[in-house]
């Protein structure tokens, strides 16, 4: 099964793009959750929430509904691992494990994250630590881009977190790979090339909207990956103004999949259009 979503969703710039004019904070998840059955939670890199949070963010969305988890930074980003940490974020997403709607968890590595016997290892530490969590990952160095590290994920049952963003020198290059049953992971980042390194404002790289001849050329590298695992999921992280949701509901009809949305469409028909 494919589920098509975004990565994180509240946003407040995308009031009068994808959410209505008036519409709180609070209630952005469950008008999302309205319109995708998936989505990619980013600000548990920066702090892990309580376990009540996540307990709220079960009650406010629906059966069939499913996150994708990133990992805490000082599990991903740190020489090596806090096993208080660690058990601080599994224990705040048990809720999501109990209801069945946690589909994985993203272990997000930085550049610095080199091809080492020494990282190696730490993917192998992290396979025992997550027990048998489904989880993606996604390397930033093209040095794991490799037979090796393919064998190496297939192993440890970690899926391989394929990527579409600018093509600059150090960038990952745009290679589709399912490494487990259970899980296939796309993200797309967009494709900013002049404002990836340079801008002012982070919002400023993902200030991309994809066109459907861009989006063509992912419809049979994601029926690949789908074809060889459980779920796959697929989220656009170009999130400036809403560019996100509109992108993945439009990759969702190339890949004919019915979205909640679909059968309720946005009461303003300007919602889910790059126009105010």
């Amino acid at each position: 099964m494919i589920y098509v979503g975004t990565s994180g969703f509240s946003y407040d710039d995308w009031i009068g793009y994808f959410y209505p004019e008036g519409l709180s904070k609070k209630d952005m998840l469950a008008y999302y959750a309205s319109r995708f059955n998936c989505v990619e939670l980013n600000s548990t890199f920066y702090a892990i929430p309580s376990r009540f949070t996540f307990a709220s963010l079960d009650r406010r969305t629906p059966k069939g509904f499913h996150f994708a988890v990133k990992a805490h930074k000082d599990i991903t980003h740190s020489e090596t691992v806090d096993g208080n940490v660690m058990r601080t974020f599994l224990q705040a997403i048990e809720p999501l494990r109990e209801s069945e709607k946690l589909g994985c968890v993203l272990l997000q590595f930085p550049w610095s994250f080199r091809k080492t016997p020494e990282n190696t290892e730490k993917l192998r530490a992290l396979r025992g630590m997550m027990e048998s969590l489904p989880c993606a990952v996604e390397f930033r160095n093209a040095e794991w881009i490799q037979e090796e590290t393919f064998d190496l994920l297939r192993e440890l049952d970690f899926g391989f977190c394929s990527v579409d963003e600018p093509r600059l020198k150090g960038l990952m290059p745009p290679v589709a790979e399912a490494t487990s049953q259970q899980i296939g992971y796309v993200r797309f980042h967009g494709r900013n090339a002049a404002k990836w390194w340079q801008h002012e404002e982070s919002h400023e790289r993902y200030d991309y909207l994809y066109t459907e001849a861009e989006l063509a050329e992912w419809v049979p590298k994601v029926n690949y990956i789908a074809s060889k695992t459980e779920r796959t999921y697929v989220f656009f992280n170009n999130h400036f103004r809403g560019k996100s949701a509109q992108n993945a509901r439009q990759f969702a009809k190339m890949l004919n999949l019915t979205l909640p949305m679909d059968s309720e469409p946005p009461s303003d028909p300007k919602l889910l259009t790059d126009e105010p």
